[in-house]
Formats: structure tokens, C-alpha cells, sequence
């Protein structure tokens, strides 16, 4: 028997991964039905049969990042009620390992991610559909976790974290500290600091 090969991903999928490396490396300046097509290898046309619009084409991206943040931002071991020591500690070393994942690995879906979310400000259609795919996928985890973790205030906390997390990819990855990437146990105190005044630690 042959062996199985990876399934090649559907045309929508190619078309929406490459919108995002485009949208990294050219700015949506240079995200065209036609550069999408070129850089893809499609046939001319063929984004424009998947979105006909600049607009369709710009949600379908945003639908497409949501999905792929959310697998690289779902930490791979998260404190369980019962977990023996401290769930701030768990929590920490999860995050921190997330982030450093994140930020090692898949730096181009942020910038993506600024981009769009920059234009989302300025288009109401694109708000609405970035606002309803991605404004969950990091910010309920964290409730749940803070939540198993002891905080008093669990959403509350979890728009803190949200923030800090948002903010050291940002730093780490456009801003002032664009050429540092922390080391994990760098982010695990940060994160630590952060969680121990949150639940009294």
C-alpha cells in the first residue's frame, strides 16, 4: 500500500493563506485578487471566483487567521480543577509556552492580524466578522482558566491577561522590542508577577 500523503489544502484555504502571508510581508497594499493568484499559483481569476470583492476577500482572510491563530494560541496543557500544586503556576507555564510559541514560530499571522484589524476599523462589515470570529477564541479559555485557577473576578482578569499577552506580541513583534523574543522563562515570571497579584498569591 502507498503511503498516505497529506490531503493538498482546498482552494478557499490556499487562497486565505496566502492573503496572510501577503498581508505580512506587502501590507494590504499589496493584497490583490491578482497577487494572490501569482503567488498562490492559480490560474488568473481564481480569487476572484472565491471572493469577488476586495471586502469578501479581506473576511474570507479574517475567518481563515481566526481559525490558524486559534491553533497556535491554545496552550497545549492547561491547569485542571484538581491538578496538584499551584494553578497559578500551571497557568503561567502554559501561557508562557503559548506565547513563546507564537512568537518563535508564527510572527506573521500578528502583523497579519494588525493589519486587518486596522482596516476593521475603518470598514463596518470587516468589524463585524472580525469581531465574531476571533474576540473569543483567546479571551474564553482564559476565563475558564482563570476561573479553575481561583480568581474572584475571572472575566475580568482575563481581559488583564488578554491585554498583557496582546501587548507583548505586539512589542515582540511590531513595536519597540520587534527584535527580542523573550525566553520562556522570561515570560513565565512576567506572567507570574501578573497572576500572583490577581489572586492574592
Amino acid at each position: 500500500m502507498a503511503p498516505r500523503t497529506a490531503r493538498p489544502p482546498a482552494r478557499t484555504e490556499l487562497i486565505a493563506d496566502t492573503a496572510i502571508g501577503l498581508l505580512a510581508e506587502r501590507g494590504l497594499r499589496g493584497l490583490t485578487h491578482r497577487a494572490v493568484d501569482e503567488a498562490a499559483g492559480l490560474p488568473q481569476g481564481s480569487t476572484s471566483n472565491h471572493a469577488r470583492t476586495r471586502e469578501a476577500l479581506l473576511e474570507l482572510t479574517v475567518r481563515r487567521l481566526a481559525v490558524r491563530e486559534a491553533s497556535v494560541l491554545e496552550p497545549r496543557r492547561t491547569p485542571a480543577p484538581g491538578d496538584s500544586g499551584d494553578p497559578a503556576d500551571a497557568l503561567a507555564e502554559a501561557l508562557a509556552r503559548t506565547l513563546h510559541r507564537y512568537l518563535t514560530h508564527h510572527r506573521h499571522l500578528a502583523v497579519a492580524r494588525y493589519e486587518l484589524a486596522l482596516e476593521a476599523t475603518r470598514r463596518p462589515a470587516l468589524r463585524a466578522v472580525y469581531d465574531r470570529t476571533g474576540g473569543n477564541a483567546f479571551r474564553e479559555p482564559l476565563v475558564a482558566m482563570m476561573t479553575a485557577a481561583g480568581s474572584a473576578e475571572p472575566e475580568r482578569h482575563a481581559l488583564s491577561l488578554v491585554a498583557w499577552c496582546d501587548g507583548m506580541m505586539f512589542s515582540c513583534t511590531a513595536g519597540s522590542y520587534h527584535s527580542t523574543v523573550p525566553a520562556v522563562e522570561e515570560l513565565r515570571a512576567g506572567l507570574g508577577e501578573l497572576l500572583a497579584g490577581m489572586l492574592g498569591r
